[in-house]
């Protein structure tokens, strides 16, 4: 489970880098290529969401479900806005832009999760062996 998980992490990882420098290269070179306005927004976009998740981390919410509404709303607004911004309604309902954030949160949730909870399992044997290594040597 956790190579799968690895793995969907790299391949969403590098299709969204392909996109970028895909994009980046057909502005460079004059490749006309359609979508190429669309990856900058969604770029954008993320931008600002990943810089705006990472300052609202730094305030503390001690409730989790209060934590995590924030989160989603800030996501949901940003979207909104350049959806608006960039005309993205035009191609896309605003519902299924909405369902997506969510989706991609849960993922993201999951993902930070299990991580969080393999390294602390990775400590806990490091302690447990520092330990056993204490009462060795001590006798």
């Amino acid at each position: 489970m956790k190579r799968i998980k690895k793995m969907i992490n790299d391949i969403m990882f590098v299709t969204g880098a392909a996109l970028v420098i895909l994009t980046v290269f057909s502005l460079l070179f004059g490749v006309e290529i359609g979508f190429v306005p669309t990856v900058f927004e969604i770029f954008a976009a993320n931008i600002v969401i990943i810089l705006g998740l990472y300052l609202r981390g730094k305030f503390e919410i001690r409730n989790l479900i209060l934590e995590y509404l924030v989160d989603i709303s800030y996501i949901i607004a940003v979207l909104v806005v350049f959806g608006l911004i960039f005309d993205w309604y035009s191609a896309i309902p605003m519902w299924l832009l909405v369902v997506m954030a969510v989706v991609i949160y849960i993922f993201a949730m999951i993902f930070t999760v299990t991580k969080i909870k393999k390294d602390a399992e990775e400590l806990n044997k490091l302690l447990q062996k520092h330990h056993e290594k204490r009462a060795d040597s001590a006798s």
